[in-house]
């Protein structure tokens, strides 16, 4: 006699994956035509899936307003539950696919300088030496909040502690000179002291969306370390330009359009080449301001995490941030 299953009441009950996911990606982006594009959908299709789950749950999980859109109080409710356990379904499957795969998957995290300036350039050549890895390179400026679901097995940034976990060690200190292009120092033979450099072009690192937990050093900080006030700026000055994205004020420089404040552990590499000159020798050495590397604990026995680990270090070691006067 065959033994027939009895009807499963949760899986029966359960909504439709599609609509859920749907619903994430609308939730997410507060808008179904940005949902719909993140999903290679169209918008009509993520409204259709959203009302057979309202209807499905008896609940109006959006408030509609224009193209925007926000959660009601039971969509709020919906999307806690939901987004964490869609994680969690991403996470498994993503540790099922890289066990599959012959390939060692690596998350390494970076600011965006760091990444353009210093570890594109070099990539390469670590590709060429280890081509059993695949690099998933994760940029942020806020390394105290990571989104969900991105854990990495490696993080270089400011923080000695930046997670839970992880174990760190220091790369580099901060050493901070001003550069620019040797065509601009050729045009400008005025700029042979600090105090020239005050009353020149100067392009600015500004605060804004930087992150919380780096100091901030500007025009202003590094001028008044020698004894120099901006403030004192003649009013018919060259332009003072202020942008928060280091790339674009390094761009600016090597356009040959002012002085930027240089990083060394970022345009070092650019002034022993020739690209980028110091105008003048003095530099801001902040020996307790140090860049770490940190190995998430957990992959300490994976065979392509040491190798990542190894090389970063091997590259940007304790030597590497070493002054160049």
């Amino acid at each position: 006699m065959v033994k027939h299953t009895e009807p499963d009441q949760t899986l029966i009950k359960m909504p439709s994956l599609r609509a859920v996911k749907a619903f994430v990606a609308a939730a997410r982006y507060q808008n179904f035509t940005r949902a719909a594009e993140a999903l290679c959908v169209t918008q009509a299709a993520i409204s259709r899936q959203i009302r057979e789950l309202e209807d499905h749950l008896g609940a109006e999980l959006f408030n509609r307003a224009g193209r925007a859109v926000e959660l009601t109080s039971a969509g709020s409710i919906f999307y806690d539950a939901v987004q964490l356990s869609f994680t969690n379904i991403a996470q498994a499957a993503e540790r099922i696919s890289s066990n599959s795969n012959s390939k060692h998957v690596v998350t390494l995290c970076c600011s965006q300088a760091f990444a353009n300036l210093l570890l594109l350039p070099r990539l390469p050549s670590f590709f060429e030496a280890h081509p059993e890895i695949d690099l998933n390179l994760v940029v942020t400026q806020n390394f105290l909040t990571m989104e969900n679901g991105v854990h990495p097995d490696l993080i270089i940034c400011k923080l000695v502690k930046s997670h839970d976990g992880y174990h760190s060690q220091a790369l580099m200190h901060d050493q901070i000179y001003p550069v620019c292009t040797p065509l601009y120092l050729e045009r400008h033979p005025e700029l042979r002291t600090v105090h020239d450099l005050r009353d020149g072009a100067l392009l600015n690192l500004s605060p804004f969306g930087r992150s919380q937990v780096a100091e901030h050093v500007d025009w202003m900080v590094w001028l008044a370390y020698h004894d120099i006030d901006l403030k004192a700026r003649p009013a018919d000055s060259p332009p003072f330009f202020n942008a928060n994205d280091y790339n674009m004020l390094i761009q600016l420089a090597l356009n040959h359009q002012g002085v930027v404040l240089g990083w060394n552990h970022l345009v070092g590499h650019l002034v022993k080449t020739g690209v980028l000159v110091r105008p003048v020798k003095q530099s801001m050495v902040l020996q307790d301001s140090k860049h770490y590397l940190s190995f998430n604990e957990d992959k300490q026995h994976d065979a392509g995490c040491r190798r990542l680990h190894e090389w970063l270090l091997g590259e940007f070691g304790p030597d590497f941030g070493q002054e160049l006067d």
